[in-house]
């Protein structure tokens, strides 16, 4: 039997383009961008830049046509229909206006986006096909529709309940005012990426959660590489700014 999850596509997505390029909420060196990288290849949601670029566009005008996936246009947009059509003229136009030189600068992701059709095939397909079938002599069929094919349906689906289910259903104990979510169920398959809530109040927060490692793996991976000095400056909204918050704008929800 083939394990159909492989943790890297999460880490290159969450750890990777989501807290690191997106949102700046912690620094990394060479040697981790270059493997976070290489996870987000076999994540294949897109390559860091437009990854990180669209989630800024999303987090700055969320809930709007420049949101790349609205919540507002129903569940199904938000979970995969905004795939089916082409990009609403906002979220274009919005996006240019943004300040993405970061981006740019970073050669990591300039080389991984010059490659990315490369890089996804080996990284999304044929690796997760090849290391059953090397490993512990798992047939190629039953590698490649397990492995690969089921590893990134399951993989992009959790990655879409953030979109959809994590903005439609669950408290909001930091900011009432805003459509995201606490779902607990969507923590759970995203690996901690399911505190929407506190994570669009507190966009900068390494953590996306006041919780710290609790349900959050992704948490736990960036400490971990902060202990063997290949992450470091770590940034975290403070538990008065957090109360503070929740007394002024929350549901007082627990």
């Amino acid at each position: 039997m083939v394990l159909p999850v492989f943790p890297g596509h999460r880490t290159g997505s969450d750890s990777g383009a989501h807290r690191l390029w997106s949102h700046r909420s912690y620094k990394a060196k060479l040697p981790l961008r270059v493997f976070l990288a290489a996870a987000n290849s076999m994540a294949f949601q897109n390559d860091i830049f437009e990854w990180s670029r669209d989630h800024r566009v999303h987090h700055k005008y969320s809930e709007t046509d420049a949101d790349p996936h609205n919540a507002k246009r129903g569940f199904f947009f938000a979970h995969v229909g905004w795939l089916f059509v082409r990009k609403h003229r906002e979220v274009i136009e919005k996006g240019k206006k943004l300040d993405v030189a970061d981006l740019l600068a970073d050669p990591v992701v300039v080389f991984q986006r010059r490659y990315y059709k490369t890089s996804v095939l080996v990284m999304c397909f044929i690796v997760p096909m090849l290391v059953p079938w090397y490993f512990w002599s798992e047939t190629l069929w039953n590698s490649y529709f397990l492995s690969a094919i089921l590893r990134y349906t399951i993989s992009l689906n959790v990655t879409w309940l953030v979109n959809s289910a994590a903005h439609m259903y669950g408290n909001r104990p930091y900011d009432k005012n805003i459509n995201p979510r606490e779902n607990r169920f969507v923590t759970f398959g995203a690996i901690g990426e399911g505190f929407h809530n506190y994570h669009h109040t507190f966009p900068f927060d390494y953590s996306t959660s006041e919780f710290g490692l609790r349900f959050n793996p992704t948490t736990c991976f960036i400490d971990l590489m902060c202990w063997l000095g290949q992450a470091s400056n770590r940034k975290k909204a403070s538990p008065e700014m957090i109360q503070a918050r929740k007394l002024r704008t929350g549901d007082g929800s627990a």
